[in-house]
């Protein structure tokens, strides 16, 4: 069950709880799902309790305890615990992974993107600055991701360095054409030097990855090739999943998405601290703390964390997901491919499968940021 159909197995508990006469309410046109958080368990949780208690009439503790047992009864469903004010922590069957990668495997990179215009018409204005420009440009891409429809435009034309060195482009610039003057309405805090020594990639990242109202590093530390830059930690991940898929063909096996329980403890090969017990007998509480729970919760956030990004107009919101979603790669890799003289199983080659999709997920989401995302490094 991927999160988008678990949203819609919350809405039908709460339609079954309607008709029923439990709860008196509205249903909603949307549940909000995303990965418990601290003191939280199982899967996924979501506050649609939290958001029916008022137009209920009900403490949310109750509508939760009303909503369970029909979340219960739902299929792939295994366990829903009611924590703090009315929380739903939602357990699913052993299915739910390979359910999603499934999913991003199939929409590529665009996975967590929306199949419709959703009619929003958004002017985004930046003043003549190169750091408003990249915001407002990766902001519009984002946007544009979630059925936007964007217009740029900026106090004055892009300089060509940031043209043809940032790939930085506005739709219009000045305001002759428009009945009155437009608003700047993307203004972070301006580069304190030029960014464009230290080539696209970098200086994107450089200008994108702190928050709007943080002062960016324009320096070569985002050009260093080890583990305290995160922009090399994100590609690397990345081009890490596409090593193993071509070692994987060499060993004459592919991806196929299924359960990526480990069957015991895998070697640190490639990156410090990745040696973990086995996910095998594990609850749901604990799988979340192992290298492939860890992983399964960042990818599946990913729709939120674009949707959330586009809603607040923050860029940096991506980027730094994109670090969550490189670390936990980065500690799975080591589980993927046959040790020593093991055959390859079928859980190698699901585990080959949810590295691919980890994979995906990073090319998408460095695409919409503007930055390339290579296949070697």
């Amino acid at each position: 069950m991927t999160p988008v159909e678990l949203s819609r197995t919350v809405l039908r508990a709460v339609r079954r709880a309607v008709d029923g006469g439990e709860l008196s309410v509205t249903v909603p046109g949307r549940a909000v799902v995303t990965p418990p958080g601290p003191g939280g368990c199982g899967d996924f949780a979501t506050t649609i309790a939290l958001q029916l208690a008022r137009p209920a009439g009900q403490p949310s503790e109750k509508v939760a305890e009303i909503l369970r047992p029909y979340l219960l009864d739902a299929p792939g469903v295994t366990d829903v615990v009611v924590t703090g004010p009315g929380f739903l922590n939602i357990s699913l069957g052993d299915t739910s992974a390979a359910a999603l990668v499934e999913e991003i495997l199939r929409r590529g990179l665009r996975y967590g993107h929306v199949d419709r215009p959703a009619g929003q018409i958004v002017q985004l204005h930046a003043p003549h600055e190169v750091r408003a420009v990249v915001v407002m440009q990766a902001t519009a891409r984002i946007l544009i991701s979630q059925g936007a429809l964007v217009r740029t435009s900026s106090e004055a034309p892009p300089r060509p360095e940031w043209t043809d060195i940032l790939g930085a482009h506005v739709d219009a610039f000045g305001t002759p054409e428009a009945p009155a003057p437009l608003d700047v309405n993307v203004r972070p805090v301006p580069a304190p030097a030029d960014p464009t020594p230290l080539g696209r990639d970098a200086a994107r990242w450089a200008l994108l990855h702190p928050a709007a109202h943080d002062r960016p590093r324009i320096t070569d530390e985002h050009l260093v090739q080890r583990e305290s830059n995160p922009l090399f930690r994100v590609r690397y991940a990345h081009a890490r999943t596409r090593a193993l898929s071509r070692n994987a063909a060499d060993l004459g096996f592919d991806a196929h998405p299924g359960d990526v329980q480990l069957e015991g403890p895998r070697p640190s090969d490639a990156h410090p601290a990745t040696a973990h017990p086995a996910d095998t007998h594990l609850t749901d509480t604990h799988r979340a703390h192992t290298p492939s729970g860890a992983l399964i919760t960042a990818l599946a956030d990913h729709p939120r964390i674009l949707r959330t990004t586009a809603e607040a107009r923050t860029p940096d919101r991506l980027a730094r997901h994109l670090v969550t979603v490189a670390d936990a790669t980065l500690a799975f890799l080591p589980t993927v491919l046959p040790f020593g003289d093991e055959k390859p199983s079928v859980a190698h080659r699901s585990r080959l499968a949810l590295a691919e999709a980890a994979g995906t997920v990073l090319a998408g989401g460095l695409t919409l940021l503007g930055i390339d995302a290579p296949d070697h490094i």
